[in-house]
Order: structure tokens, then sequence, then C-alpha cells
């Protein structure tokens, strides 16, 4: 028996009524029996989570036991949700073919894109990111019925024909993989995911329409306007037992203004013209009503409220907020109980994290109110981050229902750092980052692990070593006895990433998955796996695996980061069920048909709520809109239809920022709609942003004052080296910390090059050619494989390096130049100590040459600037005078004499050649600054004494930046609190 013709059967549940538990009201006195009423209705719902929702809803009204109805989820690609267990087996056999995996396809894809594109495809990891938006586009089309052959129809080439170049040219690219995947489909007997639900939805069309189902079967919540789902919509409707119900369907809105909106696929024009509203929220109704061929007028109300309606008169005024553009003139005369939306506010906050506070503020106050539910809805998943962390405050814990990307969980994060190891093979920080992960070395033995991994870090800080495990072996042994154990534990570190050691070049995708897990697994354990982020990469990895082994796909390393990453964002990892009972956090398509008493709408900013339209990357508008796709800003609509439907809440905040992390923002334009209409009626929350910034804005601390550390008098008897003095008399608080606190700065991991290390570098290159014997020729060879073997830093061997070698050249030809005048190199980082007043002197002098009169030269190795004479003049770049004393007292093993020559020799730029010169800070010829030789011992002497006897003998107070003018180092600004004083009046003690 077939399905008679009658009037079909549609209903709408306004907005104030609160969709889901406004259908469980409806639906459970209609269809309850005592016994198996309910449980023979089937309900066709838009998505699984449409399913929890209403499920919800059923526990909320039933207030005893209840069987529940079936419930079948039929169709929301962007939910990326197959078909219910009840529809997928229609059609399953011979006639309609298996969906294609959707891995596959966007390898094959990319695939595709690289024959085609030749010698201009992209690398691999771009490829698979332009065939995602391909196989979008693709599904797009499919949505709507339109096929590769419709791509031909003198219509759409006329369209495309009038396209600049670009467009044509991709335009062109897309309908020539689209029928080459086509074809390609055909070989495999499979067909893509929307064509498959297609061909089921309409099979159960058909075979509803030709014998309808002995129980009801009603749809609900089913916004979709695809053809195939308009068609089986139809079916139900026009069943004697069956029905539709829509949510928030406008049945007072005026006919003028429902036509205003476009023809909206109606027999009368085409699917979207030019001038059709796409953005109201009626829009996409419209046109699944149209495709039904049901009129608005055989729309019925459904009269059934939940559990906590709002004022039937929110309807009305949400209408009239939403009225397109020519007909929003009438607000001028509207009536205040047409405008009026009490329980509606308005919270105005500062930026992103002051509205995360004040959101949180309003939840916490609306969950001390028992069986009171809330809901915070916001397509900003980092606003929604923020409101579960502040929350945490209170301990409440909240579930963000939108889920997590993959990549940000615990369980992503150690694939990316995998794979980041080998992309930048084994660089410290990434390696580093993947060894303190807290999934690695679970258990009792992780306290001793991380220590080791400190230890680590300790070792690789500075510029990093050469590429690969090797590299850091021979970094760790030239510490070993440092850290003793660390070079047996780092064999073990080299076992548990064997898998990965071996993946370099170009690597197959597969392959590189499987070691990638293997590796995950020995560092983590079956723990890698475990929880629900676990869980969701286990199943990442299998699909994809499985898919590059049917469709082979080789990457370079370099990309398997940003390969991985690209797929895992489209991966979003839920959590299970454990949060707050009456607290729930939605993005936009999960609070569909949701209901709360209290609705805080977050983000109502431009390009958040609504967002940006993204157009097709390769089918331009005019070319969609002859296909008759809908095009960007038909989300727009779908968006203010989501605000429309939380605005029916009994209590409703809408918050925004003024500005975010890159400027000031514009408020949503859904927001000016209702500054425009209400007017002086709105009302604004404050006192949830009051408390926000009372508990963000702590009472202001005073400055902190000027450190004035005042040791005792055995602290301050500590040694002093000769690159010490300097310090202690400009700064001396950076002496204190250094010399007697004992800290000492960390360079960062994988660092450019410091001064210290390239001092370090050159020192150590010249002390191995003088020790080789100082022959010409021989320095620039030497230092080419010294660096060679310290560091392919990227920065030294582009810009230092050659400087360097430069300048080596001139301390070569400058060395052989001398020697030809009688002076020789003497000793080369030679260590000497003396004793001033009890002080012991210590330190290590570069290079000391013996003149052809017996005197003594210091020589001093700068690779930047040497110091100002006015500098060594007053008192602050002693070294080379210290190096000077200790020579004359016989200090140093084996060098006694009277020292009559100090020199700097730096190499930096010189004004009449490219790179080295040679300074002296003694006063002499036209210089105008320094100390003169007969002065030079005596003046550094009296600076040292008179150093000594303040700070080590004396009570000076080591006073934070002495000397402010005076250049040195930043390495202690931190911990003297510098920017807490500098500049601001008042000193004190600490």
């Amino acid at each position: 028996m077939g399905i008679s013709s009658i009037r079909p059967r549609v209903w709408s549940i306004a907005a104030h009524r609160g969709f889901a538990d406004a259908l469980v009201a409806g639906l459970i006195p209609r269809y309850r029996e005592d016994r198996f009423g309910l449980a023979r209705l089937t309900l066709l719902l838009p998505s699984q989570r449409a399913v929890r929702t209403i499920t919800e809803a059923f526990v909320r009204a039933s207030g005893a036991g209840l069987l529940l109805p079936r419930m079948a989820v039929v169709g929301d690609l962007d939910l990326d949700e197959t078909l219910g267990p009840l529809l997928d087996p229609i059609g399953a056999g011979a006639d309609i073919p298996a969906a294609v995996d959707p891995t596959f396809r966007l390898l094959r894809l990319a695939a595709l894109l690289r024959n085609e594109l030749g010698d201009e495809a992209p690398g691999e990891a771009a490829l698979i990111r332009q065939a995602k938006g391909m196989a979008q586009g693709i599904d797009r089309l499919l949505v709507e019925g339109v096929r590769v052959e419709d791509m031909l129809d003198e219509s759409v080439v006329g369209v495309a024909a009038e396209l600049s170049g670009h467009w044509q040219d991709a335009t062109r690219l897309f309908a020539t993989i689209f029928a080459r995947w086509q074809l390609e489909l055909l070989a495999l007997g499979k067909v893509d995911a929307p064509e498959r639900r297609n061909r089921l939805l309409d099979h159960a069309a058909q075979s509803w329409r030709a014998s309808p189902p002995v129980h009801p079967v009603i749809a609900a919540g089913v916004t979709s306007a695809s053809p195939a789902v308009a068609r089986l919509l139809r079916v139900v409707a026009d069943m004697p037992d069956g029905g539709v119900i829509l949510p928030d369907l406008d049945l007072a809105l005026d006919p003028m203004v429902w036509d205003a909106l476009g023809s909206a696929g109606g027999p009368d024009g085409a699917v979207f013209e030019r001038g059709d509203v796409v953005t109201h929220p009626q829009y996409h109704l419209k046109l699944l009503l149209n495709r039904m061929g049901v009129a608005r007028d055989e729309v019925e109300p459904w009269h059934r409220s939940g559990l906590s309606p709002a004022p039937p008169e929110r309807s009305r005024a949400i209408s009239n907020l939403f009225l397109p553009p020519e007909a929003s003139v009438a607000w001028v005369s509207l009536e205040a109980k047409d405008r009026r939306l009490s329980g509606v506010r308005v919270m105005e906050s500062a930026h992103p994290e002051e509205e995360a506070q004040a959101i949180a503020v309003l939840v916490r106050e609306a969950l001390a109110e028992p069986e009171r539910r809330v809901a915070v809805i916001t397509p900003d998943r980092s606003l929604a981050a923020r409101v579960v962390a502040h929350l945490a405050r209170w301990n409440v814990v909240a579930d963000d229902t939108a889920g997590r990307p993959l990549p940000q969980t615990a369980a992503g994060r150690v694939l990316l750092e995998l794979a980041e190891l080998v992309a930048e093979r084994a660089a410290p920080v990434p390696l580093l980052a993947l060894l303190g992960h807290p999934l690695v070395q679970p258990g009792e033995a992780r306290a001793a692990w991380l220590e080791r991994v400190r230890q680590l870090d300790l070792v690789l800080r500075g510029p990093r070593p050469g590429p690969g495990l090797p590299a850091i072996r021979q970094r760790i042994d030239e510490n070993e006895r440092r850290y003793p154990g660390l070079a047996a534990w780092w064999s073990g570190v080299e076992d548990l990433l064997f898998p990965v050691v071996a993946l370099e070049g170009e690597v197959t995708l597969d392959a590189a998955l499987i070691a990638l897990s293997e590796a995950g697994e020995a560092l983590c354990g079956t723990g890698l796996w475990a929880q629900a982020d676990g869980r969701c990469l286990s199943q990442f990895v299998e699909r994809w695996r499985e898919a590059a082994t049917a469709a082979p796909t080789l990457l370079a390393c370099e990309e398997l980061p940003a390969q991985l990453r690209d797929a895992m964002e489209d991966v979003s990892v839920r959590p299970p069920y454990g949060g707050h009972p009456r607290l729930a956090i939605y993005g936009l398509l999960e609070a569909r048909m949701s209901r709360a008493d209290l609705v805080i709408c977050g983000g109502l900013t431009e390009g958040t709520w609504p967002g940006n339209p993204t157009p097709d990357p390769m089918l331009a508008p005019p070319v969609l809109r002859a296909l008759g796709i809908p095009g960007a800003d038909f989300r727009i609509g779908l968006s203010a239809h989501d605000l429309a439907a939380a605005l029916g809440a009994p209590e409703v905040v809408l918050s925004h920022a003024l500005r975010d992390a890159s400027g000031p923002v514009i408020p949503s334009r859904f927001l000016l709609r209702i500054h425009a209409m209400l007017g002086e009626q709105l009302r604004h929350e404050t006192r949830a942003v009051q408390l926000a910034q009372t508990l963000s804005n702590p009472p202001p601390v005073a400055p902190h004052p000027r450190p004035h550390p005042m040791p005792s008098v055995e602290q301050r008897k500590v040694e002093i080296a000769v690159t010490a003095l300097d310090r202690l008399r400009g700064d001396p608080y950076q002496f204190y910390a250094s010399a007697i606190l004992g800290l000492r700065s960390l360079d960062p991991v994988d660092a450019d090059p410091t001064p210290a290390w390239k001092g370090d570098a050159v020192h150590k290159i010249l002390q191995d050619w003088h020790e080789a014997g100082g022959l010409p020729g021989q320095l620039v060879p030497l230092a080419e494989q010294r660096f060679d073997e310290m560091s392919a830093h990227p920065f030294m061997r582009a810009m230092w390096k050659p400087r360097l070698i430069d300048a080596l050249h001139w301390i070569e030809e400058e060395t052989d130049r001398l020697a030809g005048e009688g002076r020789e190199v003497f000793a080369i980082e030679k260590r000497g100590e003396m004793r001033i007043d009890g002080i012991r002197i210590h330190g290590r002098a570069d290079r000391i040459d013996k003149l052809a009169d017996g005197t003594l030269a210091v020589v001093d190795y700068k690779t930047g600037k040497p110091p100002s004479g006015r500098m060594v003049q007053e008192g602050y770049a002693l070294q080379l005078g210290l190096i000077g004393m200790i020579a004359a007292q016989g200090g140093m093993d084996g060098v006694n004499g009277q020292t009559s020559r100090f020199e700097y020799w730096s190499l930096g730029r010189n004004k009449d050649r490219g790179f080295g010169f040679m300074e002296t800070p003694v006063l002499e010829g036209r210089k105008k600054s320094g100390i003169p030789l007969d002065d030079f011992l005596p003046e550094t002497e009296r600076y040292l004494r008179e150093a000594i006897a303040r700070w080590l003998l004396g009570n000076e107070p080591f006073t934070a930046r002495l000397n402010p003018d005076l250049p040195g180092y930043a390495d202690y600004d931190q911990l003297m609190r510098l920017d807490e004083w500098q500049g601001r009046e008042g000193e004190g003690e600490v």
C-alpha cells in the first residue's frame, strides 16, 4: 500500500519553546502506550549529537522507566558522521556500491594533482592540503546532486569563460581531477560517501513511498536542504503516521518578507539567484521547504513546550530582529511587545581573557542555584578553553563538547614531536620536548628519567650540535665526567628511538607511520593509546596507514610534521561523560537542539560569529551559483539561525570583547542589529565584568627597591677572576650573584652562537694552531676543520664563519710579520694567580709574547670591539693589567718578566681592510684616553686594591647597576628585578 495524497504532516517548534524538550513533551503523550508504544517509534535525527540531546530530554521528561524510540542519524556531512544503523542496510546490496575510504581518496586526489601539475606541483604536504580543498568541493557538488557532466553544461561553461584567467585555470583543473577521480571510482567499484548517502536516502524514500513502515517515523530537527534529504523528508511527511518537525521555522513572518528572501530553489527560479538573502536565518529552511514541495502555510505550529520555555513574545522579537535590510525599516514603528527581549543581556569586555573570566563568573553563580542548567555556546575554541580553565578555580569540571583538535592532546603531541625529531634530524628542541613529554616513561621510574632529561638539557645548551643522534652522543661523551651515567642512559634512549633513526630523505607515508607508532609505544608504553586521545590517535594512525598502503605516497621527512598536523587537525577528541551535569560548553553545531535555563553566547564578533566567509579555492562564486551550490555567505545564514535558536532560552547573555590578540574587533552584525532594534531598552551585564576585573586585577604592589645585598664578612672573601674585576667595579650586584651566590646564566637550547661561545671557539683554534707550531698557512685550514667538527649552525656557516676566516688570515699575517721583528709567541692560554691583601686573583692569558728586548707583550683576543681607552682609564676594563701584574709577580709557571706591551687583537671589522686589527689601551701617540705605559700596572693595582677594600674586605653593599650608563651583561637583570625599580624613585635594601 503506497502513500496517499494527503496534506503533508510538517510542524515547527518555535525558538522560545526549546526544541528537544518541546519535541519530547509532544511525542510522549502521542505515542506512549502501556508497554512498547515509544519503542515502536523511529526518530530520524541530523547527527549523533542530536541523538544524545534527545535522549537526555527523554530522561528529564520520563520521571520513571521509559523505553526510548529507535533513533537514526540521517545526514549532516559537517559533523562527519555516518548514517544511523536503521537506514544503512537499505540498498546495501549490489546496486549501491560501498563508499570509498575518505583518506584513501585524499591520497589519490593528491596523486592525480601531482600528475596533472607536473613540475609545478608543490611538496607532498601542500599537495594533500590542496587535495583536501578539492575533496570538499567534490562533496559539495555531490551533496547537491551535481555530477561532473553538469560542469560541461552550456550555462556553466559560459559563466566560466567570462572569469579571469586564474579562475578559468582552477575550474579546468577541478573538472579534470573530478572526471579522472570518477573514472577511478568506477574501476574500483565504489562511490564517494555523499553519493552513497544520496543513493541510500533515495532508496529509502522509494521503499517507504511504495510500502510505508508499519510503525510511525518522525524526522525531527533535520535542516539539511540537500535534494536527497528533502525527498526523503517529503516521503516521511506524507506517511499516515509520519511527520517532519522543523526547528525555529518562523510561521509569523510577513508573507512579503518571506518572498523577499528570494527564490530559494522555488519552481519559478534558480536554486540560488543573485538577489537571494542567503544570510537570513530562515533562508535554508525556505530552501528545504521548496525542495520538499511544501508551502509554509502547510506547516503547523507545535504547541507543546519544554520544561523551561521563554515568554511567547520572544519568538516574535527574534523574527523582527532578523528582518532583511529593506524590511527592517519597520523597527521604527514596532510596538514594545514586538521588540521585547526580556531576559536577554549584552556583556561587553575589554579583551578575550576578561570575557572568559566574566563568563566563568556567570556560570559559577548560575550553578549555585539547584537544578539550573547552563550552556556556553561559542565557535571560538580558544575562548572555550579559557572558560574551562577559569571554572577550574572553583573546582567546576567543564568539558568542551566540541572537542579538542588531536594535535593539542597529549597523545597527539607525542606523534608530532617524533615527526619533528625526524624532520629536524634530532635537533635539541624537539628531542628534549619529546623526552620530557608527560606520557613518556610513566610510572615509578619517571622521576629518574626526568633527572636525566634535565642533565641532557644542560648538555645541549648553546648552539645546535651536528645533525643526527651521533652528534648528541659526542656532546654527551664530552660531558661524561660532569654527569656520570648519562652516556649509559642515552644508549637506552637510542634503543627506544631506533624505529625512527632510519627515516631519512624521502620515505613512504605508511612506513613513516609504522616507525612513529613503534617509537611512540616504546617511549610511552601502552599508555599512549589508553585514554580518549590515545584511542583517537590509534584510529587515526591505522586509518592513514591503511590508506597509504593502498595508495602509496612518498614524502620528504622534512614535510612529515606539516602533513601529520594538517591531517590530525580534522580529528576532534571529544570528552567522555564526567563533567558537571548541569553545565555544557558547545560549539555551534553541538548546540543545535540543546536547551538550558541560562545560555551564554560568547565570541560574538565579526569573523568569529559569524565566521569569515571562506570562498571555494577551486570554483568561483558565479560557477557555484550556476551549478546551484550554496556560496560562502550561506554559512552566515546558518550562524544566524544558531543564534536565533539560542535566543529562545529563558535567560540569554550575549558576550563579546572589544579587541583580540591582533587588535580592535568589530562586534557581530547580529549584536549591532540588537542594539539598533532595542536602543535604550537593551539591558547590559556589567556586574560579571566588574567581578572579573576584580579577580584579574589585584591591588597594586609597591615598586621593588633597588637591591643592595649585604653578605657577611666570611661570604665576601671570595676569589676574583681577572675578567670579574670589571664587573665588581661596574655592577657589584652581578659580581655578587656570580661569585658569592655562584649563579650562572644558561644559554638557550639551540641558541645562536653567543659572544662567549665565539670567543671559546676562536681561542681553541688559535691554541691548537700555536701548539702545532704556528706555521704560516696552517691556521685557516685548521679553522675550517674545527668549524666542521664543532657545529653545523646555519648562522655560523653563512654569516660569522667567512668574517672569522678573514680575521684569522690577518692574525696569521700579523704574527708572521712580528716574528720577523724578533717577537715570538711565548705562552698560549696560560693560567696564573697572585694574592693581593689576602684575596686570590686568578686568570688565563690568551697569549703572551716575548719581545726582542726580553720584555713581555700581553695579548687578549676579542671577537668584537675591544674596550675603549676611557673604560680602561676609569678602571672598568683591567684584564690586561691584571695579567701583567700576575706575570710580574711570577704567578705563571715559566713566565716571568716586566710587561711593556698591552694589546687587544680584535677579529672585528677593520676600516682599512676586511676584518682583524690591533689596539692598545696604553695612552700613546695621538690617543686622547687610556693609561700611560709607566702608570698602567700601578693604576691597575690601585683600582684592584680599592675594590677589594670596599667590597671584599669592607662593608660596601653590592648595589645593582651602580653605574647604569656602563655597558655590561644582562645575565642577572631578572634576578635583580630590574624592570621593577629602574627609573623609579625610592630605593631600599634587600
